[in-house]
């Protein structure tokens, strides 16, 4: 019959470290230290007295896992995989000389950080700007203006929210703030700009302090609190100045029965201070923070032991080597700045050089242009100066001809100012015979009316006469007019005729003076229009 073996029981675990998540499989019966030295290899860790991991129990308090118990017995939550938080546990007094690795400070920065940006430790606007120009320098290096611009701190969380409400500022604001003070910080690598932080941070006054709510004796309300130099007891609205101070060096015992917490000072004249907590888990939590930092106070007024020794020869040998390369790369970062320098230089020379051949270039080509524009010029002109000397010529032909014109011009000039004498004469002739056959054709004028008159006279007789053939009639003529003789029928029919051919003569002498006249008015024409030819020459 074979016998069956049951596998072993395991369950998961998940440790959120400050910059990392881990995932473990672990026995059921682990214990507590086993699974703190199973997260510290993983990340590398050797100072392992300042870390722990802390988690929230099953009835919602937050706890620290004790290495010595089982894990499954500390009242883990239900869930899985089970979730912890590994954190610093126990704060140096001086960072700068008790923190050996790197790994440890890079874990020390980051809670510090996020203690300060959550208002977990309060920090004035100015040391907030300058705490957050070091994380930029430890997460970004060397400022330089062609990387980091405008808004690349736009996405990182840098100030607590209490600074930037407190003042009225915006986003872009802030950030030129921060990186006035980050361009000054050059030259600093990641562990640098970090330690620089932390010794900026140390001096805080809530940094490193683990507050608690207490009641004294009396039943006032107050705080107290634990950090790596002694016990605190503030007041309840101030948490900045305690009120009584008890450090390690004085303290000679710590206990609590119940809710009630003692401590006895060294000096025994002195007496105990005591003071009631609300939950007998929270005196549990003080008394195990009480004792680490007790310890390690004890061991920092100590020799460093041999492991510490260990540490710290080979972080200086390691600090060494980093200084070594960190040199080299310095030396190489300034070569390769020099040779960008020069190479730029070179750059500019040639841009400079190209810049010049293509002005000497377009200059030639312009001289060009310009060379054929004036050979084009040139051949105009000289054949504006054929064209002119033609036009010369011409002009020359012109004033030569009008020469010759003006002459028979003259020639005409005296010729027609001879027709105009002529006709001058011819007019005044015309208008002497005009006047003449004017005088003489009023003269007949009257001689016609005086004719007109007989005739009326005679018809008057003739009429008489018709009427009285046989009687005598006395003919009176009229004065100044000889009337023509009664000349009697030749027939013997007694018939008497009157001589009347005057008014035909009248019509041909008034017709005569008409054509005359047309003619005289044809003269004046004539006359008139050489001597508008007269003046036009």
């Amino acid at each position: 019959m074979s016998v069956l073996r049951r596998k072993p029981k395991n369950f998961t675990v998940r440790v959120s470290t400050m910059d990392a998540e881990l995932e473990f499989s672990m026995d059921w019966k682990a214990r507590g230290h086993q699974l703190f030295e199973l997260v510290c290899r993983t990340i590398g860790l050797r100072e392992t007295w300042y870390f722990g991991l802390q988690y929230v129990d099953s009835k919602g308090y937050t706890a620290w896992l004790k290495p010595e118990k089982k894990v499954q017995e500390q009242s883990i939550p239900n869930v899985s995989p089970v979730p912890f938080n590994f954190q610093a546990k126990f704060i140096p007094e001086e960072v700068s000389e008790e923190l050996i690795q790197e790994i440890t400070q890079h874990l020390f920065f980051l809670q510090v950080k996020q203690q300060i940006l959550n208002q977990e430790i309060y920090c004035s606007p100015e040391a907030s700007v300058l705490l957050a120009s070091y994380a930029v320098q430890a997460k970004y290096g060397d400022y330089d203006k062609d990387i980091h611009l405008q808004g690349f701190l736009s996405e990182d969380n840098l100030l607590p929210q209490r600074v930037i409400e407190q003042f009225n500022m915006s986003l872009e604001m802030w950030e030129e703030k921060i990186t006035a003070w980050y361009e000054n910080h050059r030259g600093l690598m990641r562990d640098e700009a970090e330690m620089e932080y932390l010794k900026i941070a140390q001096d805080l006054e809530m940094y490193g302090i683990n507050y608690f709510d207490i009641k004294n004796e009396k039943g006032t309300d107050l705080l107290l609190g634990v950090d790596a130099m002694g016990l605190n007891v503030y007041e309840k609205d101030n948490r900045l100045s305690p009120k009584i101070s008890f450090p390690w060096s004085e303290i000679r015992h710590v206990s609590f029965r119940d809710k009630k917490f003692t401590l006895k000072p060294i000096d025994k004249k002195s007496p105990d201070f005591c003071f009631i907590s609300p939950k007998q888990k929270m005196n549990k939590l003080i008394l195990d923070l009480s004792v680490g930092n007790h310890l390690l106070f004890m061991q920092r007024r100590r020799a460093d032991s041999m492991q510490i020794q260990q540490m710290k020869t080979q972080a200086k040998e390691e600090k060494a080597k980093r200084q070594i390369e960190r040199d080299k790369l310095l030396r190489e970062r300034q070569l390769r700045e020099q040779a960008q320098m020069e190479k730029e230089e070179l750059r500019e020379q040639l841009m400079l050089f190209q810049d010049q051949s293509r002005m000497a270039q377009d200059a030639l080509v312009r001289a060009e242009e310009d060379a054929e524009l004036l050979a084009e010029k040139a051949q105009i002109a000289e054949e504006e100066a054929l064209l002119l000397a033609q036009k010369a010529a011409q002009t020359e032909q012109e004033i030569q001809r009008i020469k010759v014109q003006a002459i028979k011009s003259e020639e005409e000039k005296r010729v027609y100012e001879g027709k105009a004498h002529e006709a001058d004469l011819m007019v005044a002739n015309y208008a002497a015979e005009s006047e003449k056959k004017a005088q003489e054709a009023e003269e007949l004028k009257q001689q016609l009316l005086q004719a007109r008159q007989a005739e009326k006279l005679a018809k008057d007789k003739l009429i008489q006469l018709s009427r009285n053939p046989y009687g005598d009639v006395q003919l009176t003529p009229f004065p100044n007019h000889t009337l023509s003789p009664i000349e009697q029928d030749p027939s013997g029919a007694g018939e008497m005729s009157v001589d009347l051919t005057m008014d035909s003569d009248v019509e041909k002498l008034s017709l005569e003076i008409e054509r005359e006249r047309s003619l005289l008015a044809q003269l004046k024409l004539e006359l008139r229009s050489l001597r508008i030819s007269e003046g036009f020459f």
